[in-house]
């Protein structure tokens, strides 16, 4: 089968897309034939060889962490689930055209393969980072970043939450922002206290989905380190604030991606598909960032 891997960590210039044997649902997975898959930092970040420890690679690795399919394969010890079935979901090595998923839930009626595809690594992501902060009904959270992917799914939950939101981005992202639920406000000098403007109320919780240096002001907009998260600043607990970056129950949050998909309070705006040729590219747009929503790789859309 065809995939975009890297045998050494490195640069762009490590990327091949070769043919490599498909991988074996085991135990407790299940095999699909990959339609998308997401664009993630961290795709980049393992190609760089950010979270190996200095060790170097002892096989060829596959690009990716998340795709939508049709299951190919069943693992031992696998209930819910057949061959045939439209699934999404989290794995490795998903830029590819096989790929295994170790936690994955059935794609929604009406979800486009794009979105589902899109879908795992960003909504679980800002699933953990509101509730990392105790995001509730009545609260105003500020997302600062908050037009990238992590940043459409957190907008949309704080929202089915009954939150206020309010979100920093460019303004050419205003518009998108808006559409989402949110009120937009660009992240110039002076930022925090156009969010008091913007505010009803008290700020009441900040979650920083950038790590552009803006931890201090958002502790100051709180005025509670407890109720700020970072998901991209490694400085943050300098201020008392956490970082997350281990995630959490992944089942649980695909269902939860379903349920909402379908009440309509859901939807992970897709603004670009590359396919398996341009994967140089898909990355290297990723790296730079400023993405607005979603970025998938289009694999084979049946």
């Amino acid at each position: 089968m065809r995939a975009v891997l890297y045998r050494r960590f490195g640069g762009p210039e490590v990327l091949e897309v070769g043919e490599v044997p498909p991988p074996e649902a085991r135990p407790g997975t299940v095999r699909i034939a990959v339609h998308a898959a997401g664009v993630n930092a961290a795709d980049w970040k393992m190609r760089e060889g950010f979270f190996a420890g200095g060790r170097p690679l002892s096989s060829p690795a596959i690009v990716g962490s998340e795709a939508a399919g049709v299951v190919t394969a069943v693992g031992d010890g696998v209930t819910g689930v057949q061959e045939g079935d439209e699934v999404f979901g989290f794995g490795r090595g998903t830029w590819a055209e096989q790929a295994v998923l170790d936690a994955w839930a059935p794609r929604p009626h009406g979800m486009p393969i794009e979105e589902a595809a899109g879908t795992p690594v960003a909504f679980e992501t800002a699933l953990r980072a509101l509730d990392a902060v105790r995001v509730v009904e009545g609260d105003t959270v500020v997302l600062s970043g908050a037009a990238g992917g992590v940043g459409t799914a957190a907008v949309q939950i704080a929202r089915s939450r009954g939150a206020i939101v309010i979100g920093t981005a460019s303004s050419a992202n205003h518009d998108y922002l808006e559409a989402l639920g949110a009120l937009p406000t660009t992240y110039e000098a002076g930022w925090p206290d156009r969010v008091r403007d913007l505010a009803v109320a008290e700020v009441d919780a900040a979650v920083d989905l950038a790590g552009a240096g803006v931890i201090p002001d958002l502790v100051s907009l709180t005025g509670d380190p407890a109720r700020v998260v970072s998901i991209a600043d490694f400085s943050a607990p300098d201020h008392g604030v956490q970082v997350s970056q281990r995630p959490g129950d992944r089942v649980a949050a695909l269902e939860l991606a379903v349920r909402l998909h379908e009440e309509g309070a859901l939807r992970m705006i897709v603004e670009r598909g590359f396919v398996l040729d341009q994967a140089v590219e898909a990355l290297e747009e990723s790296r730079a960032g400023h993405v607005r929503g979603r970025t998938v790789v289009l694999v084979d859309r049946g």
